[in-house]
């Protein structure tokens, strides 16, 4: 199945990219590789789920805010190749920020990883992952996930 049509299917529609905030580009591609800067989970010009995990923050919403931090993803690497067909995830990094003692960043950053996995199917769509915790992010941001595609 085409990856628009499996996009479809889950009811994902991929956004227009948001203008970087700072100095860097959202999409940048080298030979076959396409490194995806760290996305936030901006939906409709707004942070989803601000804050911090163990403060204010529970898993459930910044597992759904790592989701679309995924889609913004997705929709920057489709902003520079047109097209995700012939896309394979080989590595996810997201960063979820807590409290010292929160120590789930891996049940956040699924959000991410489960989309993909659902994107594009287990062989496709699942690489390798860190999970790691920081103080804090921008714009208050509870997570922020940044994607290494290999395009065939």
């Amino acid at each position: 199945m085409a990856v628009a049509e499996r996009l479809a299917e889950l009811g994902v529609s991929l956004p227009v990219v948001t203008p970087p905030l700072a100095v860097y580009r959202p999409a940048t591609r080298a030979g076959n590789l396409v490194f995806v800067s760290g996305q936030l989970p901006m939906q409709d010009g707004q942070i989803l789920h601000p804050g911090r995990l163990g403060d204010g923050v529970e898993v459930e919403q910044a597992y759904a805010a790592a989701r679309v931090c995924a889609i913004n993803a997705l929709a920057a690497a489709q902003a520079l190749l047109g097209s995700l067909e012939g896309v394979r995830v080989v590595r996810t990094v997201g960063y979820v920020a807590g409290t010292p003692d929160f120590t789930n960043q891996p049940a956040v950053v699924n959000g991410a990883s489960e989309l993909l996995r659902d994107i594009f199917g287990e062989e496709r769509g699942i690489g390798v992952r860190l999970a790691l915790g920081v103080s804090s992010l921008p714009l208050n941001a509870a997570v922020e996930v940044e994607l290494l595609l290999e395009v065939s």
